[in-house]
């Protein structure tokens, strides 16, 4: 950890000063509300690590923090007010402000609060010890669940009863592998563990979005492979994930690749066809690109790993150089191209510009063709005579092919 807390403090950092920042707490300072910095913010300041959307815990309700925010010309959203949440726009930063609170009543995923809470029931109430430490605007840090101490050690601890926590909500079974995975050991927690093995039933509730959201930002983590092993060990992985039998190939491709990409990690990992890719893609309700995305990278490979220069043209043509390298690193993962052919390939894709087609339909138009099916007909012949030529007709060669394929048409 590059920044700990010293005597209780933590060393005043750039997004705890800055602008936005100063903005927001000054409008809460004029109606005499305390807030305090809570949740991921603390949590990767703590690590060291860079700081996005900004959490603040505040005694206050909601109403009177909106109040205070509209006064001071700052834009607020009534994101959860039912849960005693509102965020402050100030950009470039969003802050998520949220009431002091206590569960009268959980739902599953939903829950009846009461804003009764002082700050160490409402600590009482969160989710894992990392995410439970406040921080006060002049560093001092209050730790009501020891989460300094867990987060130094690499400890991923619910707070309270781990089967409650779940109980209470079912996604944080998946959260804590997604936390194990960036900032956990690597066997776990085992109280931790067995919770989450007997409440693996409950995953089915989860829709696909959640599910997905939580995957993917858990493939997203430097070194997900102990985290998604202990997953498949506790029988998790297999609930949300049946597809994922090639952990070997996804921690080959984590050796080998250019930069993190959780969509082709996730590839690497899941045994599926293309049919299969489009499957999962719409059981995790992945956006339409993500789904092409992902069938693109199913077996199987659409580009010839063993071709020469030309099936390489032809690749960065029909898939574009991003693809053509992501494919390349997939297929050596895969044990299908020797390592020394993927350099060869991630060169090519980085260096060579794909070939464009150079005829539109209006060229066709100035033949004196009229607009209708024979347009369209005429460009796909050319495009084709051009493909087949391994892209090297230059545009006077298309336009005069174009040409003889016209005048044949009309028999001339």
């Amino acid at each position: 950890m590059r920044e700990r807390a010293k005597g209780g403090r933590l060393r005043l950092q750039p997004w705890m000063v800055e602008e936005p920042t100063e903005r927001v707490l000054k409008a809460l300072d004029a109606g005499g509300v305390e807030a305090r910095f809570v949740g991921g913010a603390v949590r990767d300041a703590l690590q060291g690590l860079d700081v996005g959307d900004i959490d603040l815990a505040t005694p206050a309700e909601p109403e009177a923090v909106m109040a205070l925010l509209e006064k001071a010309g700052i834009k607020v959203v009534p994101t959860g007010l039912s849960h005693g949440t509102v965020t402050a726009v100030v950009p470039p930063r969003h802050f998520e402000i949220t009431t002091l609170r206590r569960d009268v009543e959980t739902f599953g995923r939903r829950a009846r609060v009461s804003f009764d809470a002082d700050w160490a029931a409402d600590a009482a109430r969160r989710d894992f010890t990392i995410n439970a430490v406040f921080l006060s605007r002049d560093g001092r840090i209050f730790d009501p669940e020891g989460g300094v101490a867990d987060l130094a050690s690499r400890r991923v601890r619910f707070v309270g009863d781990p089967h409650k926590r779940i109980a209470e909500d079912v996604l944080r079974l998946l959260r804590y592998y997604r936390f194990e995975a960036r900032f956990g050991g690597v066997a776990g927690e085992e109280e931790a563990r067995a919770a989450c093995r007997a409440a693996k039933d409950l995953l089915p509730r989860l829709s696909g979005e959640r599910i997905a959201q939580e995957l993917l930002k858990l493939l997203d983590a430097p070194d997900p492979i102990p985290a998604l092993t202990m997953m498949r060990e506790d029988g998790v992985l297999g609930v949300v994930l049946p597809e994922a039998r090639t952990l070997l190939r996804l921690s080959r491709l984590i050796a080998i690749e250019v930069k993190r990409e959780p969509l082709l990690r996730l590839s690497a990992l899941v045994e599926v066809d293309r049919e299969g890719a489009f499957a999962l893609a719409r059981r995790l309700r992945l956006s339409n690109r993500e789904r092409e995305r992902l069938s693109l990278f199913a077996s199987p490979f659409l580009f010839d790993a063993e071709g020469g220069e030309r099936a390489l043209r032809e690749a960065l043509y029909r898939l574009g150089a991003e693809r053509l390298g992501d494919l390349a690193l997939l297929q050596t993962a895969s044990g299908t191209l020797p390592q020394e052919r993927l350099e060869a390939v991630l060169a090519f894709a980085r260096s060579a510009k794909p070939p464009v087609f150079p005829l539109l339909g209006r060229d066709v138009r100035a033949l004196g063709i009229p607009e209708g099916p024979r347009i369209g007909r005429l460009l796909g012949a050319v495009k084709e005579w051009w493909e087949k030529g391994d892209f090297a007709a230059n545009r006077a060669l298309c336009l005069a092919r174009l040409k003889e394929l016209a005048a044949s048409e009309s028999g001339e």
